[in-house]
């Protein structure tokens, strides 16, 4: 069956780096659309990244764009999440998520996904 594995959350200090991983398994990387979202308590979960299937592009939320990047390795059937310049704005709850087909692409919304992991913790807090 389908499933997503997160890791690489912790905590981190203002400015610092963080590299989360999406380890995938039950499809093939390629078919799937995969997206970052993340939750911060009492708040909305928000997408973050997503790479399509249809063309590999790639989005961002603007609010972590120029810090964040989102790359896959199909051989390892995982999808990275590098974080540079985290803030305590950051701080939050990250899944990944797949689904086989986007009606929309951007912006990266949670009904357009089918699998979700649980989630990994970030805490950015000097």
């Amino acid at each position: 069956q389908v499933q997503l594995v997160e890791s690489g959350g912790g905590l981190v200090q203002p400015g610092g780096s963080l590299r989360l991983s999406c380890t995938v398994s039950g499809f093939t990387l390629d078919d799937y659309a995969i997206a970052w979202f993340r939750q911060a308590p009492g708040k909305e979960r928000e997408g973050v990244s997503c790479i399509s299937n249809h063309d590999g592009s790639i989005y961002y939320a603007r609010s972590v764009r120029g810090r964040f990047t989102i790359s896959k390795d199909n051989a390892k059937n995982t999808v990275y999440l590098q974080m540079n310049g985290l803030k305590p704005e950051d701080t939050a709850l990250y899944y990944c998520a797949a689904s086989p087909q986007l009606a929309t692409v951007y912006p990266i919304v949670p009904h357009e996904y089918d699998y979700w992991g649980l989630g990994t913790q970030v805490t950015v807090s000097s």
